[in-house]
């Protein structure tokens, strides 16, 4: 199936918020470092990206999955082909962090996890770590721990017939959350799953439907939806409480799903001009952009320290750039080729 190149576009303006989020702690770093005053920036509510991405994947596991859908063997090779496509980067990356973790200790913002956290790490397991927090040991996996659910949810959903497979995801999703609003708070893994975030996923699930069904926005309303989608981000950050765990889900949420109705329900067909491709590049290598950015801003925060540059916005240009740049990379010569080895291993 060809991919929809928005979408891709928005799976890679999504990985650098959530970027421009991470990078921002460390230019303030290196401005202190030089006596000098960095203004954080809020125009946008930056791990939104996080919000777009969980939208994205529910719109994607219906849209790519399509040929499964009514096949005895659908539950057990849709497994398949997720697994080979989020493990091997996501191990690689969290084994990464942990030797790092070793060598230079003091290169972390978090203390030595236990071995508790590291098996949950890898086996997607929501943990509470040393610092008491619900995340595995690298800790942006914690989106992973939810795509988790979502990927097993929906292979159980691929059991029944077709016209249940979604209602009784949303059921399943809708129930966890709210028994975690009503009941709780829930021990672990339930009051971790039952996050209203989980909410986003079915909307993109109900966003691939439509689209299922026909639906095809043109011209000024497509433009129209999307600048309604970044006016409600550019909303949420300046509205107090808006990051609370249902205040996010309203605004971001919304933003997320707006967004992702204007990249996966428009015009097809067109030849997409070239930034357009270069974006969609990016987005082919969005999760190893997720995955691999913190490693470059920390990384080139302490080179630019080093050799006593202490320019701050200088230093999230090389940053963020830095992290593109082995973003692409990481994909076309390990993720890509990782996914194809483990497809063929495990037949999927």
């Amino acid at each position: 199936m060809q991919p929809i190149h928005s979408i891709q576009v928005l799976r890679a303006l999504a990985a650098f918020m959530v970027a421009i989020h991470h990078v921002q702690p460390d230019a303030a770093i290196v401005a202190d470092r030089a006596g000098l005053s960095f203004a954080r920036s809020d125009l946008l509510p930056w791990m939104a990206g996080v919000d777009i991405f969980f939208v994205v994947s529910g719109f994607i596991m219906v849209h790519a999955s399509q040929d499964l859908f009514g096949r005895d063997d659908a539950s057990r090779l849709f497994l398949k082909r997720r697994l080979a496509r989020i493990v091997p980067l996501y191990w690689a990356m969290t084994t990464l962090f942990l030797l790092v973790g070793l060598a230079v200790p003091a290169a972390l913002n978090s203390g030595a996890p236990n071995f508790q956290q590291i098996l949950g790490s890898y086996l997607f397991w929501p943990v509470v770590s040393t610092q008491g927090m619900v995340q595995p040991v690298y800790s942006l996996g914690w989106t992973l721990n939810y795509e988790m659910l979502f990927y097993v949810l929906f292979a159980v959903g691929l059991m029944l017939p077709r016209r249940w497979t979604l209602p009784a995801i949303a059921f399943v999703l809708a129930l966890l959350v709210g028994v975690e609003s009503l009941k709780g708070p829930l021990g672990l893994p339930f009051g971790f799953w039952g996050q209203p975030i989980v909410l986003e996923f079915a909307a993109g699930m109900g966003i691939a439907v439509l689209r299922q069904k026909g639906l095809r926005l043109h011209g000024a309303l497509r433009i129209a939806v999307a600048a309604a989608g970044a006016a409600l981000l550019v909303a949420a950050a300046q509205i107090p409480g808006a990051d609370g765990a249902w205040s996010s889900v309203l605004w971001r949420g919304s933003a997320a799903a707006l967004l992702m109705l204007a990249a996966g329900c428009g015009r097809e067909g067109i030849v997409p001009l070239p930034p357009v491709k270069a974006l969609a590049a990016v987005g082919d290598a969005s999760y190893a952009l997720y995955l691999v950015h913190p490693f470059v801003i920390r990384g080139m925060r302490e080179v630019l320290l080093r050799i006593g540059l202490h320019a701050p916005m200088l230093y999230v240009g090389f940053a963020l750039a830095g992290s593109v740049i082995a973003a692409l990379l990481l994909y076309r010569f390990f993720e890509k080729p990782a996914t194809r080895v483990v497809r063929r291993w495990i037949g999927g």
